[in-house]
């Protein structure tokens, strides 16, 4: 007889199972729906993995060619010593993916890191999208919760930590970025990567190497985007509060702001349906360009 923490593993079951061999390592990705449909690329933030797009990958994927990766240095793709995992180097990883992809515009939705990551390709690498949805995203200074900060400055200490008592410090960490509170079995799944013995150096060496200078290099040209961009925001998000969803849309041009009612910063896991409806009703819509051209 089947437990239902089992039933529920088997639902969210979730594999990344082709590689890519990146500026910054081996980084593990797939890609789902027809292949002629319209691409749509998910960019997952700190410190999680693709795993949280899973649901919004999976709904996309009936009108979409969506594809999913785990950042350098998270989830499966590979960690090591010495490896470069800034803000800086992950926007160069998804420049050279849509290039292995042969992706030219596509619809990029992305989360956390992954604004700041989606950003940086786009204005300082010339990464073109079709559109941007940036959820929560890392884009405007000052950034990073005082645990952050504490874990940045403090790497080399807190990397020394007793297995058991990281993996507490990660267990932690990782719920509180859900207002509802986490299913036991996505917690597990979430925290799982930093907890191996590659994982352990690996979840303080992405903190040590982010810093708000990434966000700092473009936050003065978010006036340049040209293209449609929806924020959606958590109204319950405490590690990167709602005001900044606000500010975020008055620096973009015609920037649209969708609000989440009761969701915290991991909107994928706290209220799937609603981001998932959002995400949906912006990809349809038409762009500016097609509208002109449909004149």
């Amino acid at each position: 007889m089947t437990t239902a923490r089992e039933n529920h593993e088997t639902r969210e079951n979730w594999v990344l199972d082709h590689s890519f061999d990146s500026s910054s390592g081996t980084v593990r990705w797939t890609a789902l729906g027809p292949a002629d449909a319209p691409p749509v690329v998910l960019v997952h933030g700190t410190p999680f993995s693709s795993y949280v797009w899973r649901g919004t990958a999976r709904a996309l994927a009936r009108e979409h060619r969506v594809y999913a990766w785990d950042l350098a240095g998270y989830g499966a793709s590979e960690m090591r010593a010495g490896q470069d995992v800034s803000l800086a180097a992950q926007a160069r990883v998804l420049t050279e993916l849509l290039a292995h992809w042969g992706l030219d515009e596509p619809a990029v939705l992305a989360h956390d890191f992954g604004g700041c990551v989606s950003l940086r390709a786009h204005l300082l690498h010339g990464a073109r999208y079709e559109r941007l949805a940036l959820v929560d995203p890392v884009a405007l200074a000052p950034w990073g919760s005082p645990t952050y900060r504490l874990l940045g400055a403090h790497a080399e200490v807190f990397g020394q930590l007793p297995p058991a008592l990281h993996e507490a410090l990660v267990r932690e960490y990782v719920g509180s970025a859900s207002h509802r509170g986490l299913h036991p079995a996505v917690l597990d799944r979430l925290v799982a990567p930093w907890c191996t013995e590659e994982g352990r150096p690996a979840f303080y060496r992405q903190i040590e190497q982010n810093d708000q200078r990434y966000t700092d290099e473009i936050q003065s040209r978010y006036g340049e985007l040209d293209l449609p961009v929806l924020i959606c925001w958590g109204t319950d998000d405490t590690w990167i509060p709602v005001a900044r969803g606000h500010e975020l849309a008055k620096a973009i041009p015609g920037a649209e702001l969708r609000l989440i009612e009761g969701a915290g910063h991991l909107v994928q896991e706290d209220a799937p349906a609603e981001l998932t409806g959002e995400l949906s009703r912006f990809l349809r819509a038409r762009s500016p360009r097609e509208a002109r051209t449909a004149r």
